[in-house]
């Protein structure tokens, strides 16, 4: 199945990440050379939740980057739409609340969360700016809300290696540590294919998100954007 035809399929999709999620966090340290460790602690530090806040992790897996949170104290839920990514995450953390949801109906009222963050997941939604609709939605006046995606490397030599590296290293480890290495071929493509820095800012903006800012990681190939809800005029 190609990635246009499962874009339009969202159930195999999730039935693509439930296959990988034995090994999915294995994969992920080996095929970004433990960087997505820093990338976490970035994120983590970005969103800047104090104990008893109320966060939200979309597309949180099996929760990795959840329970960094829940162990500082925060008040956080976890929420993807594989149940068997949540699985995996229930068994290793009983405490958490892994809650399945749709990022473009999110099962959560208006105004609910301080903070909502996703990380490596929003390029996977099929209508980006309804999901950003819908964490607006969800997030209180004031709140605040940080992306932590693949982009675009800044400088051409970086971007001229990376994009050599997803198409032929990348397929070679996902092969040898993946439990379905094709679904490896899906992320390649979804990462080619997503905006780059400043366009998904205007996707932001057009979502009614206001401050918006970037910080480029890894010279470019992982960027941070955060941004807040505006609250009403009283």
């Amino acid at each position: 199945m190609t990635r246009a035809e499962l874009d339009k399929n969202p159930h195999a999709v999730a039935a693509m990440f439930d296959d990988v999620a034995s090994r999915y966090d294995l994969t992920n340290d080996l095929l970004s050379v433990f960087q997505d460790r820093i990338w976490r602690v970035a994120t983590r530090t970005a969103v800047g939740a104090l104990p008893g806040q109320r966060v939200l992790d979309l597309a949180a897996g099996t929760g990795t980057s959840t329970e960094e949170w829940a162990d500082r104290g925060v008040n956080v839920i976890a929420c993807d739409f594989s149940e068997g990514m949540l699985a995996v995450g229930k068994q290793r953390r009983s405490d958490i609340p892994f809650i399945a949801g749709d990022a473009m109906a999110l099962p959560f009222a208006d105004e609910t969360f301080d903070a909502v963050t996703i990380s490596f997941g929003l390029r996977n939604i099929a209508d980006t700016a309804a999901a950003l609709t819908e964490m607006y939605r969800v997030t209180k006046p004031g709140g605040r809300i940080v992306i932590c995606e693949f982009s675009t490397p800044t400088f051409a030599p970086l971007r001229a290696a990376y994009e050599f590296y997803l198409g032929t290293a990348l397929p070679t480890i996902a092969g040898a540590f993946s439990s379905n290495a094709p679904a490896y071929s899906y992320l390649m493509e979804s990462i080619l294919d997503w905006p780059a820095q400043r366009e998904l800012a205007q996707i932001m903006h057009s979502a009614g998100w206001r401050g918006i800012k970037w910080r480029n990681l890894s010279g470019g190939i992982v960027a941070l954007h955060r941004a807040h809800k505006v609250p009403p005029v009283t």
